[in-house]
C-alpha cells in the first residue's frame, strides 16, 4: 500500500467522482481507476461504490477514508517535522464556551511560546458536539464534561467545578446574603439550557434529591446569550464561576450554592496516544499544564484540581 493510493482514494471520496478527482490529481481517470483496484484487492474489501451520478464509498470504504485521512494528515507532519528542526505541524482542539474564556487564551499564548511553528485550530462548540467531532476526528483533542471512559480515548482528569446562583447586579436573590440551598431557590426564575445538556441534567439531578423542580422560565442553548438575558434581569442562572469571564465585572452576582455535590467535572479527552500526532502530543500537556496554572492562581473560579 502506497501512500499515493491513499491520496487518491481520499480525494475520490471527497470529489465523489473518479473523473473530477482525476482532473484534480493530474492524472488519468484510466490510471486512477487501476489505483484504487489494486487497493480494494490488497485490503480484499469493496471500497466504492459506483452509482448513475459518481462513487459514494462503502461501509468498509468509510471506515477506510477515516484512517487514510488520519494516516495522511501525520505523514504530512511527520514530513514538516523533518522538514523543520523543531515540532511543527497542526492541531484541533476544542473548548466548550465557558473553558474557553477560561483556558483559550492562556493556552493559545503558552502554545505560541513553547511551539512557535505548531499550527493551532481552536473549535469553541457544546461539549456534546465536540464530544461527536473528536469521535470522528475532526478535532485531536478537547476538553469535555461528560466522558465516558469506556470510550476509545485518552481522558486526564482536570477540575471540578462549582456551581453558583448568578444574577444581574440589580436582581434581588432569596437570601442574598451568605450562601443559598437549592430548596432556597424552588421559586426563583431560572434560565438554563435545555434538557440535552450535562449541565442541565446535573441540575435536575440536585434539586430531584431534595424532591424538588427547578422554575424554569426559558431554555437558552447558549452560554452568551443566556448571559444576556441574566444581564437583562430576566431570571437567575446556574452555571459555574467560569461562566463569568467573558463579561464585565459587577455586572453579575454569584451566590454560592451550599450543596456539595453539585458540582461538573471536566476532563481533557483526546485520540489515543499512537493516534496523536506529535504536535498534538505536545498540545496535551501543554493544555493541562495551563489549566492547572490556572486554576492554582485563582483564575478559574469555582474550580479545584483534580489530583
Amino acid at each position: 500500500m502506497e501512500f499515493r493510493q491513499l491520496r487518491y482514494f481520499v480525494r475520490v471520496v471527497n470529489l465523489g467522482s473518479m473523473g473530477r478527482a482525476a482532473a484534480e490529481l493530474g492524472v488519468g481517470t484510466s490510471a486512477l481507476s487501476q489505483q484504487i483496484s489494486r487497493l480494494e484487492t490488497e485490503l480484499s474489501a469493496r471500497l466504492l461504490q459506483r452509482t448513475k451520478t459518481g462513487v459514494r464509498p462503502t461501509g468498509a470504504g468509510l471506515a477506510f477514508f477515516r484512517q487514510a485521512q488520519l494516516a495522511l494528515r501525520h505523514a504530512d507532519q511527520a514530513i514538516e517535522v523533518a522538514q523543520h528542526a523543531r515540532l511543527s505541524g497542526q492541531v484541533s482542539i476544542g473548548m466548550p464556551p465557558s473553558v474557553a474564556g477560561v483556558l483559550g487564551l492562556p493556552f493559545t499564548r503558552a502554545m505560541c511560546d513553547r511551539y512557535p511553528d505548531v499550527r493551532l485550530r481552536l473549535v469553541e462548540s457544546l461539549s456534546g458536539s465536540l464530544n461527536a467531532m473528536l469521535s470522528s476526528r475532526q478535532i485531536d483533542l478537547a476538553v469535555l464534561y461528560d466522558v465516558t471512559f469506556s470510550q476509545h480515548f485518552a481522558v486526564t482528569r482536570l477540575v471540578t467545578e462549582r456551581l453558583y446562583l448568578i444574577g444581574s447586579e440589580q436582581s434581588s436573590a432569596p437570601h442574598s446574603e451568605g450562601s443559598l440551598s437549592l430548596a432556597d431557590l424552588h421559586s426563583t426564575p431560572l434560565i438554563l439550557p435545555s434538557e440535552s445538556h450535562r449541565l442541565r441534567a446535573l441540575i435536575n439531578e440536585a434539586f430531584g434529591r431534595i424532591g424538588r423542580k427547578p422554575n424554569v422560565v426559558a431554555e437558552i442553548d447558549g452560554l452568551a446569550m443566556l448571559m444576556e438575558a441574566v444581564g437583562a434581569g430576566l431570571g437567575f442562572t446556574i452555571q459555574p464561576g467560569a461562566a463569568l469571564t467573558r463579561h464585565a465585572k459587577g455586572s453579575f452576582v454569584a451566590h454560592e450554592i451550599v450543596e456539595q455535590d453539585l458540582v461538573r467535572s471536566s476532563h481533557v479527552a483526546s485520540l489515543s496516544d499512537d493516534e496523536l500526532s506529535p504536535a498534538g502530543l505536545a498540545a496535551r500537556i501543554v493544555l493541562v499544564d495551563t489549566a492547572r496554572k490556572v486554576t492554582a492562581r485563582g483564575e478559574w473560579a469555582g474550580a479545584s484540581l483534580i489530583d
